[in-house]
């Protein structure tokens, strides 16, 4: 699978792993059996998730949590054209957790494996919670290893050819601390450090340079990355709960890496439920980032600096996320084991523009020179649907 989609990927799983992750330090969270599938359609991909998750209490104060999840991924982005093939692929990520309960301090280990034909990844993370001052604030604190090993796919989608061409390292670091100001507004405040080290490349993509003996204006060649990334981020988040039970969430988080990156994300929700039977969400959100130092959408020559990109994630960019979710509580009354039960269908809009990042369909036709094609913009629908069963 093409590297620089393996996020939008994971973003299924994250949200598969965490639907009803917040709960107070002091009481572990139900046990619970959840069906998930997701579908993310835009800018030349497709891509499904399933995933299905089990949690179990063994007792009071240790619990275990299982999951697994696969994604089939097919097409290609508007840059790895310009190289690649269109592809398909599938990734299959298995994370298993276990969580001890301690006073008012709950710990988490997770261990997660991911694989794809042309990416193996292993993750080990490890986080505490504790409240504090009557339960009024709560402190967390968070550490990730991940070895990722990164290889290149030199045949086709039909009969890949895999070709290993290096290891990943990113260790990653956060705290966070939540505090209940008054009976309706809660704050919270989380701060993140990540380091990356190896090959952070993307084999898939490619850099152009003017050439004017090719009969297009520009050659292509391949990036050259730095070896090292330190990113950090701060995020800050308040919630109101209203009087009629609704609450509305204002976040902003701020971005800022060793490789020139900077974004703002600014994110706005409103929840209000409804007889105790639905709940409706809303949310839009604004997120916006400069380009990477070494980033340009065309180079003057071939070589022209020690390290290029043409990489649309280290672009500048702006995309606006419009989203609604609707979640409705059955069997009040349990049936046999299980003591409740929710469906959640949870719909994204998001539309993204580039900035100095061109459309390829337009390279290479005469009306355009080489650089002043017209700039890449798509619009992208998510839908996420999870069955969750507690018992």
């Amino acid at each position: 699978m093409r590297k620089a989609f393996r996020h939008l990927t994971r973003l299924a799983a994250l949200a598969a792993l965490a639907l009803v992750r917040a709960t107070s330090a002091d009481v572990l969270p139900d046990d619970r059996a959840d069906i998930f599938y997701s579908k993310y359609s835009g800018g030349g991909m497709d891509i499904a998730g399933e995933s299905v998750l089990v949690r179990k209490k063994i007792t009071d104060d240790l619990a275990v949590e299982a999951n697994y999840f696969v994604d089939k991924v097919s097409g290609a982005s508007i840059d790895v054209l310009s190289q690649a093939s269109v592809i398909k692929d599938e990734r299959k990520q298995k994370t298993g957790t276990v969580e001890y309960l301690h006073d008012k301090t709950t710990y988490s280990l997770s261990y997660i494996n991911s694989t794809e034909r042309d990416y193996i990844s292993d993750t080990t993370h490890f986080s505490l919670s504790q409240d504090m001052f009557g339960d009024l604030t709560t402190l967390s604190l968070g550490w990730s290893y991940t070895r990722d090993k990164v290889g290149e796919n030199d045949g086709t989608a039909f009969i890949p050819k895999v070709v290993w061409l290096g290891h990943a390292e990113s260790q990653d670091y956060d705290v966070g601390v939540s505090q209940i100001l008054t009976r309706n507004l809660i704050a919270g405040l989380n701060f993140e450090v990540i380091t990356d080290s190896g090959y952070l490349a993307n084999p898939y993509r490619s850099i152009r340079y003017l050439d004017p003996t090719n009969p297009k204006g520009y050659s292509l060649a391949s990036q050259v990355y730095p070896d090292t990334r330190t990113s950090t981020a701060i995020q800050a988040e308040a919630k109101y709960f209203l009087p009629w039970r609704a609450a509305v969430t204002g976040s902003y988080r701020y971005y800022n890496d060793t490789w020139g990156v900077t974004g703002n994300t600014y994110e706005l929700d409103y929840t209000h439920p409804l007889r105790n039977i639905w709940i409706f969400e809303g949310r839009l959100r604004y997120y916006k980032q400069s380009h990477a130092t070494f980033y340009s959408d065309i180079f003057p020559y071939a070589n022209a600096q020690n390290f290029e990109a043409r990489d649309q994630d280290l672009a500048s960019s702006e995309n606006t996320t419009i989203g609604a979710k609707v979640t409705y509580a059955f069997l009040p009354d349990g049936w046999r084991i299980f003591k409740r039960g929710t469906l959640t269908l949870d719909v994204s809009r998001i539309a993204f523009h580039y900035l100095d990042f061109t459309d390829i369909k337009y390279y290479g036709l005469p009306q355009y020179q080489p650089g002043t094609e017209p700039l890449y913009h798509f619009d992208a629908m998510v839908f996420q649907v999870y069955l969750s069963m507690f018992f």
